[in-house]
């Protein structure tokens, strides 16, 4: 798409609305659900993983490890930075696709409405018919009520919200454990979203970092919870260890190794008809690959061939629990 139809979009105005009108009619903006479409879920590789790689060689990785989609990172630092989304977007989606692949979703780098080139992000997924991408990032303050907190988050929450209703597009916010993170114990974000449209706004939930916070069970009842907002997955592993000082940490681990409890999660997302994205992630040791470094200290070799078990035993997760 030319850098002008971007910018020609984000001119374009938008009827306002009070908020009580906007989340009552938001469903009939024409952001419909995907269709059920009986076939096994895509399984989409978190580019992170393939920073090392670009264009096509990152397609054909992709490809023959056995993905069926990439979950693109377009943040700064991502294989698209957002300043040149409309520029740089297009043409690596039309390589990706050319190997037989989907892009399903995108990973971005958007907080809310007010962050750098946001509209520009969207405005070029809507171009290229991509529905998904994955937002988050708030905090709470060290000191101050939570509710108070959340209820200051709703009217940016909102602003997103009609951001994506314009151009037809899902905000998943990803959840992440830690202090002060808002949506690690996941019924904070399912009060922050209850409100709204969850195919304008909805959830990621990475099945480690859910565990983490919720240990034996608080992770089912979290699963639950939020269940009619889901609209993305994000696999990974982990187990607690303690580190040089003696503190308990999760260690992140290949799938299968750590706590997570994946026969019973994908059992459990069977029952929501989940229809995906669902994105491996890989943030073990793994040469650097992990932490999205460009240049590995493994050979590729080893790499692909711990990304390509994860992947088989997810695919046996999937068929046992019909997905």
């Amino acid at each position: 798409m030319r850098p002008g139809r971007v910018m020609e979009r984000i001119r374009m105005g938008h009827c306002l609305m009070n908020r009580r009108g906007f989340l009552r009619t938001a469903a009939a903006l024409g952001v419909a659900a995907p269709a059920s479409s009986g076939r096994p879920l895509r399984v989409s590789i978190f580019s992170k993983h393939l920073q090392f790689l670009e264009g096509r060689r990152m397609a054909l990785a992709a490809r023959e490890l056995g993905f069926d989609a990439v979950d693109l990172t377009v943040r700064p630092g991502g294989h698209v930075g957002p300043e040149r989304v409309a520029e740089e977007l297009p043409p690596l989606v039309r390589l990706i696709r050319e190997e037989g692949l989907e892009v399903e979703m995108v990973t971005s780098g958007i907080v809310d409405a007010e962050t750098p080139h946001a509209e520009a992000v969207l405005a070029t997924l809507a171009e290229l018919g991509i529905r998904r991408y994955r937002w988050g990032g708030f905090d709470y303050a060290p000191t101050g009520s939570i509710p108070a907190q959340l209820e200051a988050l709703r009217p940016r929450v909102e602003r997103l919200a009609r951001l994506n209703a314009r151009y037809k597009v899902c905000a998943m916010y990803h959840t992440h454990s830690g202090i002060g993170r808002v949506g690690a114990s996941i019924w904070d974000l399912y009060l922050l979203l209850k409100e709204f449209d969850p195919e304008l706004v909805s959830v990621n939930y990475d099945t480690a970092h859910a565990t983490v916070e919720g240990g034996f069970g608080g992770w089912i009842h979290s699963l639950r919870l939020v269940g009619p907002m889901l609209k993305g997955v994000a696999v990974k592993d982990f187990r607690w260890t303690r580190d040089e000082r003696g503190r308990w940490r999760p260690q992140w681990c290949p799938l299968g190794e750590g706590m997570v409890d994946f026969p019973k999660f994908f059992e459990m997302l069977a029952g929501l008809n989940f229809q995906g994205p669902l994105q491996v992630h890989y943030e073990y040791p793994l040469g650097g690959a992990d932490t999205g470094q460009r240049r590995l200290t493994m050979p590729e070799s080893e790499v692909f061939a711990a990304m390509k078990r994860d992947l088989e035993r997810l695919r046996g997760w999937l068929r046992q629990a019909g997905l």
